[in-house]
């Protein structure tokens, strides 16, 4: 029996098995027969010309009558038009730079040609259909079989158009599907009714209608979900199996000096979060736990009283920040809330006290030497910084609690370099307000234990967001910085948002763009050319100090400013001596000016939906509402516009993260990728099949418990070696 791990070039031979490995990466016949169409053509039933419907699917029988290549004027490329006819009327037939098909589709022949009726220059057409030729003295029943399949169009690249790889997979099916295994145990199958693997491939790969269709995807569907809960199962056993310094929360230490000092009460939400986390320090094993939170839920005091209760059990904590400009704020914020305990062996320091260190790449040497002494010796309890807390020359003395601020915009490589600083494996908690798609799926498919806090603090005051139509409703615009205006009379500040800095090189002019049939509106602007440059603070600063914001105090902050200068600005900022802050997405995370109220974000359809909800928690921090507008330049009904509308719509980070796992899929849940485009789910959506996920879970983890090693399931361990790759395999060891 031939194998599933069988090279590719024993099927097609050596040179289409190097385009299908080198555009498609498939290079197994398993991998192959895992290929699945992304859509199914419809051939409808055989119709006369003369009756066709505009966006009708139709198979159709008629006799080729006349061809013409015809090239395009000023570039290159042509189109073939092929006009056919049954008798009673006539269709025409377009193909886009495929002259070749000249060869065979000569007058005289008769066909079954297939596709979606359109319209161009009032003459129905067929754009590149699906056809075979025929013998004069095929029967009506071919014709008619023809017209009923359903055609498969797969995941395509130039050099490997569909109709070649169906040509492959056919071959794959038909000479290697006795090789398939079964890696669901038969007592699942049966209780669900699932087909057999090997019928679900047939079908999904050779549906002759829907309804088979979908028996074979609830049964793929069931395949990715087991094999992946297997895969995280065992690795929830594998880290459940480490050892860790336990933690448990000291009465009368530093974390109930620091509660008897707040001035307000914690929310219930903070309440319960806290002793989930208390609960997962005092235990032997790694915590690895995901803080979401609201903007401006206080994840950040959730997370501070967590290390406070590791410095009390004796070890140190790190708060790992993405910019310096929110390291700096985290230390800012967390030394004032602290007050004297912050200050540990310091002069008028508590006794209860701990030293809380920053350290970035900025600082000076004779600073930095001081602190990685502090870090080192242990004086410091607490430090925060940047990636250059993951320097090698930094070393703690007992790191028991890694917490990472806004957790995507790390890598796993170097979340895992900071946590390899522990003599044990450290505890870790992860924060975000708003979760990309890939933790979202994570989160789904339970790998992360998860708390959630859906609560504002007291005093907090909701947010209101609005889309600024600034091409329709250019006065909508005028009303935004007036707005702005009528907040800092009010004694408060405004934020404004550029998606660029401006003291970028000037770009070479852009060719001018053809607006051709299938471009994209969201890459084109209101005239249907190519869009402008985005907006930038130097030039949106200098705007509205000359114009709409004259006479108010108005400075910039981005990435490129230097650390004291931006040090500055912040510090100016949250003391109320600057009215209006224009910057870049700098001040997209922690950074906390409660007199700020409003913010404005300039061509906000270039930022991410996460970016827009964290960028707007920055307003609304005190007991004054908050206002943000979102400016754009999109026509109404494009998708830009609607997922400004969406983000204007919810203040709710999950629902949020849902309408971008949406649009971007759910990237690569066992890999790197952030986005949908290298996806290990094929037929699985973490939006629609939680049902499936939470059942496959449950059935995993029964598995995994009773034989963690697989040993009596073989086809289910290859069915998890074929999806862990070397790769995928590190980076769920990682975390």
């Amino acid at each position: 029996m031939a194998a599933l791990d069988e090279p590719l070039t024993k099927l097609v031979g050596d040179r289409t098995a190097k385009v299908l490995a080198d555009s498609l990466k498939l290079r197994t016949v398993g991998d192959l027969l895992h290929h699945y169409p992304r859509r199914y053509a419809e051939r409808g039933q055989l119709t006369s010309l003369d009756e066709l419907e505009i966006d009708e699917h139709v198979t159709v029988l008629a006799r080729i009558e006349k061809v013409t290549l015809i090239p395009f004027r000023g570039r290159k490329g042509d189109r073939l038009e092929v006009v056919v006819t049954d008798g009673r009327g006539r269709l025409s037939l377009v193909f886009f730079n495929q002259g070749w098909r000249q060869k065979e589709l000569k007058p005289g022949l008769q066909g079954l040609f297939a596709g979606k009726v359109g319209v161009f220059n009032r003459t129905r057409q067929l754009a590149s259909p699906d056809y075979q030729l025929i013998d004069e003295d095929t029967d009506s029943g071919t014709a008619a079989q023809f017209a009923g399949r359903m055609i498969p169009v797969y995941p395509a690249s130039a050099q490997m158009p569909s109709w070649k790889l169906s040509l492959a997979i056919e071959m794959a099916l038909t000479t290697h599907l006795g090789a398939v295994g079964e890696p669901l145990p038969e007592t699942l199958r049966a209780e669900r009714g699932l087909l057999p693997l090997p019928e679900a491939l047939e079908l999904i790969h050779r549906p002759r209608n829907q309804a088979e269709l979908e028996r074979a995807r609830d049964r793929l569907r069931w395949d990715e979900a087991f094999v992946l809960q297997v895969a995280l199962a065992q690795r929830r056993a594998a880290a459940h199996a480490l050892p860790a310094v336990p933690r448990p929360a000291r009465p009368g230490g530093l974390l109930d000096a620091f509660d008897a000092k707040l001035p307000f009460t914690l929310t219930d939400g903070q309440q319960a979060v806290g002793a989930e986390i208390f609960a997962d320090l005092a235990s032997e094993h790694p915590m690895h736990r995901l803080l979401q939170g609201e903007v401006g839920s206080g994840k950040t005091l959730v997370a501070l009283r967590a290390m406070l209760a590791v410095v009390d059990a004796g070890g140190q904590a790190v708060l790992l920040a993405p910019t310096e400009v929110l390291a700096q704020q985290h230390h800012r914020s967390i030394v004032e809330m602290m007050g004297e305990l912050a200050e540990g062996g310091m002069l008028g320091g508590s006794e209860l006290g701990t030293k809380v260190v920053l350290l970035t790449g900025s600082m000076g040497v004779p600073a930095r030497r001081q602190v990685l002494s502090d870090m080192q010796c242990g004086d410091a309890g607490i430090a925060i910084g940047t990636h250059a807390l993951i320097e090698d020359k930094v070393k703690f003395w007992d790191l028991g609690l890694v917490v990472v601020d806004e957790q995507h915009r790390f890598g796993v490589e170097q979340r895992d370099a900071l946590r390899a600083k522990g003599g044990q494996p450290p505890h870790l908690l992860v924060m975000t307000a708003t979760p990309i798609p890939r933790t979202v799926a994570m989160t789904v498919f339970g790998d992360l234990e998860t708390s959630v806090l859906d609560q504002l603090p007291a005093g907090r005051s909701p947010i209101s967001s609005h889309v600024v139509p600034a091409v329709e409703k250019p006065n909508f615009l005028a009303r935004a910085w007036e707005r702005i205006n009528e907040e800092v009379a009010k004694g408060h500040q405004a934020y404004v948002v550029c998606p660029r800095i401006g003291d970028e090189p000037p770009e070479k002019p852009a060719k001018k763009k053809r607006k051709a049939e299938g471009d994209d509106p969201e890459d084109l602007g209101a005239a249907g050319d190519e869009r402008r440059p985005p907006l930038s603070v130097v030039e949106t600063a200098e705007m509205l100090a000359k114009g709409p914001l004259a006479g108010l105090r108005v400075e910039i902050l981005h990435g490129r400013l230097a650390p004291e200068a931006k040090d500055d600005v912040m510090k100016r900022f949250s003391a109320g001596q600057l009215d209006v802050l224009v910057a870049t997405t700098v001040i997209e995370v922690g950074v906390n000016v409660p007199n700020a109220t409003a913010m404005v974000i300039m061509d906000a359809d270039r930022f991410g939906v996460s970016q827009l909800h964290q960028l707007r928690g920055r307003v609304g921090r005190g007991s004054a509402p908050g206002l943000c507008l979102l400016v754009s330049e999109m026509p109404a009904g494009s998708a830009a516009r609607a997922r400004l509308e969406a983000v204007a719509g919810t203040l709710d980070g999950f629902a949020l993260s849902k309408i971008d796992l949406e649009q971007r899929r759910e990237g690569d849940v066992l890999g790197q990728a952030q986005s949908g485009v290298k996806s290990s789910l094929k037929v699985l959506s973490v939006l629609e099949d939680e049902e499936v996920i939470a059942e496959a879970r449950t059935e995993a983890a029964a598995l995994v418990a009773a034989d963690p090693e697989l040993t009596d399931h073989q086809d289910l361990r290859a069915a998890l070696d074929g999806l862990l790759d070397e790769d995928r395999a590190a980076y769920l060891d990682k975390g």
